[in-house]
């Protein structure tokens, strides 16, 4: 007889990974994870730096943790997703290729 261990790991760093797929057409996961819980802001900007829209914004738990990014609505092009989480903050880069 076994018994599996199914707790999650938490992470230990504050990391953003590149969405994937990408290029994608009309969506892509975003995948990140917070060593600390607390208030989370993800936007996605165009290349011209103009807010094109909010995917996260309030309190997260700590963990790892994925979003659905739908581009249906947006033009081929070159996007960014900034993420920002206490004193953490990265950004990727993202092409919606149509």
């Amino acid at each position: 007889m076994s018994v599996e261990d199914e707790t999650e790991i938490l992470p230990e760093h504050f990391s953003l990974s590149q969405n994937y797929p990408n290029p994608f057409n009309p969506e892509t996961v975003i995948r990140f994870a917070l060593p600390v819980a607390g208030y989370t802001k993800g936007i996605v900007y165009d290349v011209l730096g103009k807010e094109v829209t909010t995917l996260l914004n309030g309190d997260m738990s700590v963990g790892n943790h994925e979003i659905k990014f739908n581009a249906i609505d947006l033009s081929s092009g070159v996007y960014f997703f900034r993420l920002e989480s206490g004193n953490f903050s990265s950004a990727i880069k993202m092409v919606v290729g149509k």
